[in-house]
């Protein structure tokens, strides 16, 4: 891209600004042309007390406001993001950057970890970036356009002794930022989450000051910075970095084992753990929680495919289908004998609906029936053929087809999958549930059939 990256007209909020990184992230978004926020609280490392000093926020304003740039200072703590975001507002009209530095520790290993130990952690780090972030949340949607940068941790991905409040909270950050980034996506809303390596007030309670020392926060600015500005279109993503080495995670599932879990035994597990736990072959990289849900109802369907095939090769209690050939008819005659008899005259007040099904012999052929389901009228009524004002037509295989009526095909899974098509009133096509029918298990078929 050419030119500079540049942050004229547009307004920064970087809380934790009085020392360390949310200092240099406040110096350097100010030599680019932002208008920046300055929030801190002034305490100590742990959440306490206020420097006898000079504001910690004072200093970096007046440092900014030196070198040319235009800052206001904020003292409140984040757990009060509306009071945060009312400066940004107030003193330049708008907020299009909120970086979500702020930070504290409180470091005791987990057996004398008290409750304050824990609360203390989640109200700056967890809360605190959900107060400002929500503040800011509905400005930047207005104007379709927004960058926040979360502060994550390596303690929160990999986890660290001592550090159990801290690292909950950190990792709690990178859910954060997942789930804002598809929310934010059609507004040009960008959210990323970084874990920097660096040395400051906090790090020097962990690391050697030499190793401090040579991790100067300066390093990790430029990265930052770069999330916020408007030429960045990375959203969603999780970045290590330190002394100039940047670099993206993201998670890595096994190629893990299926189970028959019909007959899955803990010995079962035992034997198979070495192939739930591999990496050497099959490995992915998830990148939504869809990933699990296509395995798993992949695995489902096969399995049904089986039993359905199986169940293909034995008549159903002795009754055989229509000319088709397929269950459905079978099912469908239950239903038509159902509704004559009058045992679902009651349908037709709860559902108020019409219904017309479309049922293939399998996926990618063509229909093969079609039937209408009138539950509107009169005792509800089942019959063959297209009927001629359907609220909402239901296409599907015949496999597919038998599994939602008996039950073991979620209709809403069925429909996200895309095994089960529906045209016209989506509302409508909610009320026609398997509970509606009996099963069409063989007893049923002979119990309600003529």
């Amino acid at each position: 891209m050419p030119g500079d990256v540049r942050f004229d007209g547009k307004v920064a909020i970087v809380t934790g600004a009085g020392n360390g990184l949310g200092r240099q992230y406040a110096l350097l978004l100010a030599k680019k042309g932002a208008k920046i926020v300055v929030n801190d609280l002034g305490g100590s490392v742990k959440g306490e007390g206020a420097s006898n000093a000079k504001h910690p926020a004072d200093a970096v304003v007046d440092e900014i406001k030196a070198a040319g740039g235009q800052a206001v200072a904020n003292k409140d703590s984040v757990e009060y993001g509306d009071k945060i975001v009312k400066t940004a507002v107030d003193a330049f009209g708008t907020v299009d950057i909120v970086v979500n530095n702020a930070g504290i520790l409180r470091d005791i290993s987990f057996q004398k970890m008290s409750e304050l130990d824990w609360d203390l952690i989640m109200k700056v780090h967890l809360k605190g970036a959900f107060s400002v972030t929500r503040a800011a949340w509905n400005i930047m949607r207005e104007k379709n356009y927004g960058r926040i940068v979360n502060t994550g941790s390596n303690a929160g991905i990999f986890g660290a002794f001592g550090q159990a409040n801290y690292s909950t909270a950190k990792l709690g950050l990178w859910g954060f930022t997942q789930s804002l980034a598809k929310e934010g996506a059609k507004r040009n809303i960008k959210v990323n989450c970084i874990a920097p390596l660096a040395g400051t007030r906090m790090t020097a309670t962990v690391m050697p000051k030499e190793v401090v020392d040579a991790l100067k926060p300066d390093y990790v600015a430029p990265f930052t910075a770069w999330l916020c500005s408007e030429q960045c279109q990375e959203s969603g993503g999780l970045y290590e970095i330190g002394a100039g080495y940047i670099a993206k995670q993201r998670w890595q599932q096994s190629a893990g084992y299926q189970f028959d879990v019909d007959s899955v035994t803990l010995e079962d597990i035992r034997d198979k753990w070495g192939q739930v736990n591999q990496y050497e072959t099959g490995a992915s990289n998830p990148d939504s929680n869809q990933h699990l849900m296509s395995i798993v109802m992949n695995n489902i369907e096969k399995k049904q495919e089986a039993k359905a095939a199986a169940a293909a090769s034995k008549p159903a209690g002795g009754a055989a289908a229509g000319g088709s050939g397929l269950k459905s008819e079978l099912i469908f005659g239950m239903m038509t004998d159902y509704l004559a008899a009058g045992h679902g005259k009651d349908l037709p007040g709860k559902v108020g609906a019409i219904f017309g099904f479309q049922i293939t012999p399998k996926k990618g052929a063509k229909v093969a029936i079609t039937y209408e389901i009138d539950l509107k009228n009169g005792q509800g009524l089942c019959r063959a053929g297209a009927p001629k004002n359907a609220d909402a037509t239901f296409t599907m295989t015949d496999a597919d087809f038998e599994a939602v009526t008996l039950g073991k095909l979620n209709p809403q899974i069925a429909f996200m999958q895309g095994k089960m098509k529906i045209n016209g009133n989506m509302a409508k096509a909610s009320k026609f549930t398997p509970d509606l029918f009996p099963p069409p298990t063989p007893e049923n078929i002979a119990k309600f059939s003529k």
